[in-house]
């Protein structure tokens, strides 16, 4: 099994490609030890020094590091816990997770009078944003829409990016505003 990396626009995160699906639909993100037991490999994940998130993507796993952790020394025993992981053919959950794949902690109701608003900018956000943010080894998820503002939940990669607000603000809000004119603002939860 050959485990590729690709770097991230997150320095403090590293994108492993194992050469097969990791999740057959939707992310999962772990941001924390508690949250990882739901998963055998995240679990091993977190047991490394340094290692303070994990997030699985349909064919990728970003893993974040703390500050105080080198690549160098960290990077050799992700590769192995991978590897090990995938060869052992543990499951990737275990049976009773009850993580809720591609979603975040807190979100809103929609008003259902701009149901075809809402609609608009989920599609927006799954065809043309989602495919290019998974790239870079993150996710972003809806969470909602309330007077003219889209709240948006970025996992993995992009959480905690030095250029995360930029991809928000010049990226993702000006494509939301050309075609949906409802749209004012873009904030993260």
């Amino acid at each position: 099994m050959f485990i590729q990396t690709e770097p991230t626009p997150n320095p403090a995160t590293l994108k492993f490609i194992p050469g097969r699906v990791v999740m057959e639909d939707g992310t999962a993100n772990f941001t924390d030890a508690d949250l990882a037991r739901q998963s055998p490999l995240a679990e091993a994940l977190f047991a490394l020094p340094g290692v303070t998130g994990v997030f699985y993507g349909g064919d990728f796993i970003s893993v974040t590091k703390d500050d105080d952790t080198d690549w160098t020394e960290l990077k050799p025993q992700v590769l192995g816990t991978v590897m090990q992981h995938y060869t052992s053919e543990a499951p990737l959950f275990t049976s009773n997770a009850t993580i809720a794949a591609g979603t975040a902690d807190v979100a809103m109701d929609d008003d259902p009078a701009d149901a075809q608003v809402t609609d608009a900018i989920k599609e927006l956000l799954d065809t043309r944003v989602r495919p290019v943010v998974a790239q870079d080894g993150g996710d972003i998820v809806y969470q909602g829409f309330k007077e003219g503002i889209v709240y948006l939940h970025m996992q993995g990669a992009c959480s905690g990016c030095p250029s995360s607000t930029m991809t928000l603000k010049n990226g993702i809000e000006n494509l939301l505003r050309y075609y949906v004119p409802e749209v004012v603002e873009v904030r993260p939860v």
